[in-house]
């Protein structure tokens, strides 16, 4: 399905823009008709669908080797509603979002380092990165859920 790293940010990104629908939706009803419930399915989907975004966008700054400030910009343009997709527009128009999974060592002397042979080994075995991406979402959501709510 993520046969290339943009497309694995490209889909979180608008997953992310869906899930601050129904956080904004659940809000809304909660106000309207008293329903709190809505902002509890609301936000749980928000939630994961948050944790997932920024470790594919992680994941993908680090396979395509970017820079810290477009790295903090794209983990952090999940804070702000619907800031994932142009983010993403702006990643693809400079051309960081280009390229393959980098499976195999090229010419550069960062491909000798230790992180980028484990992200080589993970991205050869992505069944492995999946299951690791996901038992680490999930820990985390579980953590954040017997943290509460913010604002509590």
């Amino acid at each position: 399905m993520f046969r290339l790293p943009r497309t694995a940010f490209r889909t979180l990104a608008i997953a992310e823009v869906i899930s601050w629908t129904l956080l904004i939706g659940g809000m809304i009803v909660r106000a309207v008709f008293d329903a709190p419930l809505a902002v509890t399915i609301g936000g749980g989907i928000h939630g994961f669908v948050f944790l997932s975004y920024g470790a594919v966008a992680v994941l993908v700054a680090w396979n395509n080797r970017w820079g810290v400030v477009p790295t903090v910009c794209a983990v952090g343009a999940a804070i702000v509603p619907y800031a994932t997709v142009p983010t993403e527009i702006v990643l693809r128009r400079r051309g960081l979002l280009e390229g393959e999974w980098r499976v195999e060592a090229g010419e550069d002397p960062r491909d000798r380092r230790p992180f980028d042979r484990l992200l080589r080994w993970f991205v050869r075995r992505p069944w492995v990165l999946a299951g690791l991406l996901a038992a680490g979402i999930i820990a985390a959501y579980v953590v954040l859920l017997l943290i509460g709510p913010p604002g509590r």
